[in-house]
């Protein structure tokens, strides 16, 4: 894996990452990590939180959680170790907590949590601009207040859903406050349409980014028919049976939909993310998590699970499609046209790094 970075910077970049995370000094923190996760993160962690007065330790488990396996209760099971975490000021997860019993709890119990998953230049070059979170909470305020979200494109891309039932959540790279959430490198707001109002027809395009659970561009066509809530037909060439396979090869049950249902929808704003960050350094999945889905403009369609919204839907056929050219519109509202960002105050300005 090529990583276009000096390896000494880390704690220097953990450094200016903690400080957005608001890290105190006597605050507690936990690294969570598990059998994989990279020993740099861990060290880069340590010393910048001595440098910062902050006490840190280690819990590694024994599991590795991945966007193709979430909800693993790596925590939950263990006895003792989720009351550590809700005692502690603040979270470092190495892996996918999402989907979990046990971060709703330590949420709960105040704890903020920093996920950091991605690449080490990707932590470099996704670090979040000035403005991003104030560009976010803005977006996540006018969605939170929309009733409707329309999402159209040349090709036949024509989605209505109806919202307001499930809650609205964002993420602008850093945690700050009790009980908050974020992924470093972060920056997008989405929501989960209300049950089975989700009509209309949605085609993916060569360019499209397949991020969960492949890592790849678009390369043909991909057609869903949506009725009520559902993806009722998939059609076209490879991406298309690669879709119907990885759906149906998660049911449950023979007559199993959950994986079909749409799930969370929402937008990218943080203007350091690339879409063209897989052609630049290869498709490889163990990147480009936090890049290809905050890229600013992109339209985020995906499928699945709504259990992180409070919905009952736990399946593992979850599929994400950051999509290009999208026009978004929140009660007739403009607020990405064919892919751009129209509204002034979602627009961030780009950070040379």
């Amino acid at each position: 894996m090529h990583e276009a970075i000096n390896h000494a910077k880390l704690a220097m970049l953990f450094r200016q990452e903690f400080l957005l995370c608001n890290v105190q000094k006597g605050e507690t923190i936990v690294l969570l990590s598990d059998l994989g996760a990279r020993r740099d993160y861990v060290s880069a962690a340590f010393a910048a939180a001595e440098d910062l007065g902050a006490d840190a330790y280690e819990m590694c488990v024994n599991a590795m959680p991945s966007w193709t396996k979430v909800g693993v209760e790596t925590v939950g099971r263990c006895k003792g170790t989720l009351d550590a975490i809700k005692a502690a000021d603040m979270l470092v997860c190495l892996h996918i907590p999402l989907f979990t019993r046990w971060l709703k709890e330590a949420r709960d119990a105040g704890t903020r949590v920093l996920m950091v998953i991605d690449g080490p230049d990707e932590l470099e070059e996704l670090l979040a601009p000035p403005g991003l979170k104030e560009a976010v909470v803005y977006a996540d305020q006018r969605l939170k207040r929309a009733k409707t979200m329309r999402i159209t494109r040349p090709g036949g891309t024509d989605l209505t859903v109806q919202l307001g039932e499930y809650p609205t959540m964002s993420q602008y790279g850093y945690s700050e406050s009790a009980g908050r959430f974020d992924h470093w490198g972060a920056g997008h707001v989405h929501t989960f349409p209300n049950e089975g109002t989700a009509n209309g027809t949605v085609v993916f395009a060569p360019g499209d980014i397949i991020v969960l659970p492949y890592c790849r561009y678009v390369q043909d066509e991909v057609r869903l028919d949506v009725r009520d809530g559902f993806i009722r037909k998939i059609e076209g060439g490879l991406d298309a049976k690669l879709m119907s396979d990885w759906l149906d090869g998660n049911k449950a049950r023979p007559d199993d939909m959950d994986g079909h249902a749409i799930s969370h929808l929402g937008w990218g704003l943080n203007p350091q993310g690339r879409w063209d960050a897989i052609a630049l350094r290869g498709a490889d999945p163990t990147r480009h998590h936090a890049g290809a889905r905050c890229f600013a403009g992109n339209f985020l369609f995906s499928t699945g699970p709504n259990s992180q919204g409070g919905g009952k839907r736990t399946t593992k056929g979850h599929y994400d499609v950051p999509m290009r050219d999208c026009t978004v519109t929140l009660d007739n509202d403009v607020i990405i046209e064919n892919g751009r960002i129209a509204d002034e105050k979602m627009r961030v300005m780009r950070v040379a790094r």
